[in-house]
């Protein structure tokens, strides 16, 4: 008796395996785990939920008193930089631009007031020409207003000293070190008196290069205080 009940087990159970088996043979794309269990559990998958983007596209919220940015650098001389401040982008290549430039050797900057008005953008070539309409551009800049920069290509060659000062004055740690075809974004602000916290760089060096030539691209995102000082 207990042979005859060992038998029928395994024959219930070759049965099932030989079953599973040539299922999966004839139909291998159609009948997988995830199938059979919804089978036997009569249960619906869960669609998967959508990640949930808040403003200029960031994995988080910013408090009330806050805005939100995002800074991504150019990538070699190919791909130009972008900003978002408060939802208002600046794409520098392509499609719809705010800063029209269409060729490399660039630093890229965007002033916004402290009320999230972006006041101006420009673009300024720091190989082959004077730094004189970078510095015509930082220095009319009041307090209260937030600086955003970011590179393409080469953002150091022709950069003297006093570009480097206004920069390191709008709260840069960076500024005094950008040279030859450095990656370099910062978020800083006229009046802060305090290094900003918003600031990344990576030195141009053949040995960690990313590119052929240039550091990998740079990307931050955060929140700031609506009042700089």
């Amino acid at each position: 008796m207990r042979c005859t009940v060992t038998v029928r087990v395994a024959l219930v159970l070759l049965t099932l395996f030989t079953t599973w088996y040539f299922a999966g043979e004839l139909y291998p794309n159609k009948v997988d785990m995830k199938s059979l269990r919804r089978i036997f559990d009569n249960k619906e998958e869960e669609a998967p939920k959508e990640k949930v983007k808040f403003s200029c596209g960031n994995d988080k919220p910013c408090p009330d008193g806050y805005f939100a940015f995002r800074i991504i650098s150019g990538a070699a001389n190919v791909v130009g930089p972008s900003f978002c401040f408060d939802n208002i982008m600046c794409i520098v290549s392509g499609g719809r631009v705010i800063v029209p430039v269409k060729d490399p050797n660039h630093m890229f900057l965007a002033c916004t007031a402290s009320n999230g008005t972006l006041i101006k953008t420009g673009s300024f070539d720091m190989y082959f020409t004077d730094v004189k309409l970078l510095l015509e551009f930082l220095k009319p800049v009041q307090d209260g207003t937030l600086v955003l920069v970011a590179s393409y290509d080469d953002p150091g060659t022709n950069l003297n000293e006093e570009a480097r000062a206004l920069f390191t004055s709008f709260g840069s740690s960076y500024a005094k070190k950008v040279h030859f075809r450095d990656a370099w974004i910062f978020v800083g602000g006229k009046g802060i008196n305090t290094e900003s916290p918003f600031e990344q760089y990576l030195q141009n060096n053949k040995e960690t290069n990313k590119y052929d030539g240039w550091p990998e691209v740079l990307e931050m995102e955060g929140c700031i205080p609506r009042k700089t000082k």
